[in-house]
C-alpha cells in the first residue's frame, strides 16, 4: 500500500502532542519503529486504544494520534472503561471527533489546523462538500453542537474535559 504524503510523530515534537493530551489524562506511548502498534484497529502505522493509553510509532499521521485520542476524549464513561483497540461510536460522535482533532492540532508546531485538514483530506477523509476544510467552516454545526452537549467545546474551545454524560 502507497501512503500519502502527511505529517508524522517523527515531523513534530511529541512532547507537544502530549501536552495536548495531558489535561484529559491521555498518555502517550511510543513504540519503536517497526513494532506492531498495541490497540491500532486499522493496523500498520494507525495509533492504538488501549484504555487511558494512546500508542504511536515515529511513522504514526499525526491525524491517526489525534482521532483516535478524540475517540477517547468523546466516548462515554462506560465505553471509555473498556476500551481496547475499537473506539466504535455513532456517526454524531464520529463527526464530533473529525471536528475535535482540528482543533487540537491548532497548537503543534509545524502542523495546526491547515496542516491536519490538508493530512486528512490527502489520508482520504471524505466529507459531502469535498474537502475537510470546507465541512469544518461551513458544514460542522453539528459536530460543534455535539461537541457542547457533552462540555468538550465551549465559546469555540476545547475544554480540556472528558466527555461524562452517556
Amino acid at each position: 500500500m502507497t501512503t500519502p504524503d502527511v505529517t508524522r510523530l517523527r515531523d513534530i515534537d511529541p512532547a507537544c502532542l502530549q501536552a495536548v493530551l495531558r489535561p484529559y489524562g491521555l498518555e502517550l506511548v511510543r513504540v519503536p519503529d517497526g513494532d506492531a502498534i498495541p490497540g491500532s484497529f486499522w493496523g500498520e502505522s494507525e495509533a492504538g486504544l488501549i484504555g487511558d493509553r494512546l500508542y504511536v510509532r515515529p511513522d504514526t499521521p499525526v491525524h491517526s494520534a489525534l482521532h483516535e485520542a478524540c475517540h477517547y476524549i468523546c466516548m462515554d464513561p462506560q465505553r471509555r472503561a473498556g476500551l481496547h483497540t475499537d473506539a466504535g461510536g455513532s456517526y454524531d460522535e464520529e463527526n464530533g471527533v473529525c471536528y475535535l482533532q482540528i482543533l487540537l492540532a491548532e497548537p503543534l508546531p509545524g502542523i495546526g489546523r491547515d496542516g491536519l485538514m490538508r493530512d486528512m483530506d490527502a489520508w482520504g477523509y471524505s466529507f459531502r462538500l469535498g474537502s475537510t476544510r470546507a465541512w469544518f467552516e461551513s458544514d460542522a454545526e453539528d459536530a460543534r453542537d455535539w461537541l457542547e452537549r457533552y462540555g468538550l467545546l465551549r465559546h469555540g474551545q476545547p475544554t480540556g474535559r472528558l466527555r461524562d454524560i452517556v
